[in-house]
């Protein structure tokens, strides 16, 4: 660590140290550890949808559309909140408590959902929960930015948002067997279903005790000998395995001020004075997928129920297409984010989306495809 021209700032070789690493274990243990929040989230949303028809019976909450609308409205809500809140709490904290606390608030508020006796119960649980993963959401890709080296952070962070269509593929099979009615009472399939996040959740707790504070947060918040200690830890467990690692030269240091938490205003000043086109573009990816991913994906189970009779306990089949889809995404096109560009592939995978999502509204238009025949046991086993 060497002394910089000012008196009130430090030099420091540790972000140097940490995007010369190759990848390792370590790495996989931040894509395993933090990656799963994705997944939770991708199940919750996906478990929703699933049980937003069986929550219309009598038998169980009798929800109108109205009210699973707002079931979802307070999951969203809470991950706005709880992305602001805890994102602020992040940063004067530190990232690794707040990797298990978030987490716990997720695990504790969706189970109590499952058991949820009235609307206004599950309306509140199912908002806390959703805070639980927007604080998720903060810790995550603040990891990303801070812990992966830049020649995998593309590809990383596109496999780790990608994990999201893994938690539907659970989701949606999970489904199936629990809101049939032959195997399940009708009120107790989608309680269990709720149970289904906090189960995962309570493996990956053990994996998140073993990632290490963020040694950039620590920098930033004047605990510069705590943040080397954990960069020579990390070295010291990938030199183990048998990996050189060259030295990293003094000209490579980074000057590190210290300033620590940011203001909101100073956020938005930066965004949108400083970077206002960036802001705009960054807002409006975050606006387009989230129209797509949740205002659709929230009432996608309500339309084949209604509109296309088809049972609770066989919606799940109707969303393996498009989670397949969106899972393999990453695998197959996501290293061309780092090798071919941001910029292009941006344009190229929203403009190809833009193009489908064109004609597949064309397609409904015209009727296709048809609405069959309502089944008779349907509506008695459902609305009834």
């Amino acid at each position: 660590m060497l002394r910089g021209s000012h008196s009130d700032r430090l030099q420091s070789r540790v972000p140097a140290r940490l995007d010369r690493l190759p990848w390792s274990r370590f790495h996989w243990l931040i894509v395993v550890g933090l990656g799963v929040s994705w997944i939770l989230d991708g199940l919750e949303i996906q478990i929703v949808s699933s049980v937003s028809p069986v929550l219309q019976n009598r038998a169980t909450l009798g929800l109108t559309s109205v009210d699973v609308g707002l079931v979802g409205t307070a999951y969203l809500l809470g991950e706005v909140i709880g992305a602001l809140v805890f994102g602020r709490l992040t940063d004067m904290l530190g990232r690794k408590r707040f990797f298990l606390w978030t987490l716990l608030l997720y695990l504790v508020a969706s189970g109590l959902a499952g058991l949820s006796p009235t609307l206004w119960v599950l309306l509140t649980f199912r908002f806390l929960a959703g805070a639980g993963i927007g604080g998720e959401y903060v810790a995550i890709n603040s990891a990303i930015d801070e812990l992966i080296p830049p020649p995998h952070r593309g590809r990383v962070d596109i496999a780790i948002n990608g994990t999201y269509w893994a938690g539907a593929m659970i989701g949606a099979a999970l489904s199936i067997p629990l809101l049939n009615p032959h195997i399940l009472p009708i009120n107790v399939g989608w309680r269990l279903s709720f149970f289904i996040g906090p189960f995962i959740g309570l493996v990956i707790i053990y994996v998140r005790r073993f990632i290490p504070e963020s040694p950039r947060w620590l920098m930033t918040h004047g605990r510069l000998e705590e943040a080397r200690r954990t960069v020579a830890e990390i070295e010291q467990k990938i030199r183990a395995r048998g990996v050189k690692l060259d030295p990293v030269p003094n000209s490579k240091a980074t000057a590190v001020t210290g300033h620590g938490t940011v203001s909101y205003s100073e956020i938005a000043r930066t965004m949108f004075r400083k970077y206002p086109s960036r802001s705009f573009l960054g807002l409006s990816m975050m606006v387009t997928q989230s129209f797509l991913y949740n205002s659709i994906f929230f009432s996608y189970a309500l339309v084949l129920a209604h509109f296309y009779h088809v049972a609770p306990d066989h919606i799940g089949y109707y969303f393996f297409p498009f989670a397949v889809g969106n899972l393999a995404g990453p695998l197959l096109i996501g290293n061309l984010f780092d090798t071919v560009g941001r910029r292009k592939m941006i344009l190229f995978t929203y403009g190809t989306s833009a193009i489908l999502l064109a004609v597949s509204a064309w397609l409904f238009h015209q009727g296709v495809p048809s609405m069959p025949p309502r089944r008779r046991y349907y509506g008695a086993q459902y609305f009834s």
